[in-house]
């Protein structure tokens, strides 16, 4: 029992810092399904499985020396609260793509911050988000995962591949990430109506990063992601044995 306990804290804590770096997106509260309703894992939780244990730990200690100063209350505290800044930005930025109105009263500076920056990227770049693509849960069938990558873009007549990003650093995760996203927008289905989107995607992907303690922004293009690609399938072969040995041990 000390074992399955040990376990699941560090699958959550792997969950928490994930979501505490900006790799988790949005996902749909039922999960993902193939056409055959079968339920299959998304990307991120693919991807957060092999997150390094030691950095985990390391992450896990100092929250509750944290604890033990009075700083926070509670150890979950600092991530909920990076991931909750994370989120606000990311539903403004949203919100604008939409056409909805902005409110940032009573936010975070932090926010308002980040989605200045993000704006001010837009304009300066003059890349036109597609509403109609932002946020699509999609599946594969191939490697049976999904994934709702945050936004596509139209750039000079092309379309590119763009992610929103709270985070100190910017972390071969991410490159991982947007390698599967990149598979699942040009090869994969739609949840809602199990239909390609029929598009192709310029080469690499957007990733657009605000540092977490100031709200500072830096943009990040990496072209090939074929390694990535490559990875992120080595974890999907991995994921599905961890998962056959965890039943085995428990």
């Amino acid at each position: 029992h000390i074992v399955l306990k040990w376990t699941n804290t560090t699958r959550w804590l792997r969950l928490t810092i994930a979501r505490s770096e900006g790799l988790v997106m949005a996902t749909p509260k039922a999960g993902y399904y193939l056409p055959n309703k079968e339920r299959v894992p998304g990307t991120t939780t693919i991807i957060s499985r092999f997150k390094d244990s030691g950095a985990l730990m390391h992450w896990a200690a100092s929250q509750g020396q944290l604890v033990e100063r009075g700083v926070i209350k509670h150890w979950r505290d600092a991530a909920e609260n990076a991931a909750n800044i994370g989120t606000q930005a990311h539903e403004a930025i949203e919100a604008f793509i939409r056409g909805n109105p902005v409110d940032l009263a009573g936010s975070d500076p932090k926010v308002k911050q980040a989605y200045d920056n993000a704006m001010s990227w837009l304009q300066s770049t003059k890349i036109e988000i597609v509403p109609e693509l932002q946020e699509i849960q999609l599946v594969s069938i191939d490697y049976k995962f999904g994934g709702t990558p945050d936004a596509i873009g139209l750039h000079e007549g092309k379309l590119v591949l763009i992610d929103w990003k709270t985070s100190n650093s910017v972390y071969s995760d991410y490159l991982i990430q947007m390698a599967a996203y990149r598979h699942l927008i040009e090869h994969g289905l739609r949840m809602d109506t199990y239909q390609p989107l029929g598009i192709e995607l310029a080469p690499g992907a957007y990733i657009c990063r605000f540092a977490k303690d100031h709200g500072d922004f830096a943009s990040h293009y990496f072209g090939d992601l074929s390694d990535a690609w490559e990875q992120f399938t080595l974890f999907r072969r991995a994921y599905e044995i961890d998962k056959a040995l965890s039943k085995r041990a428990a």
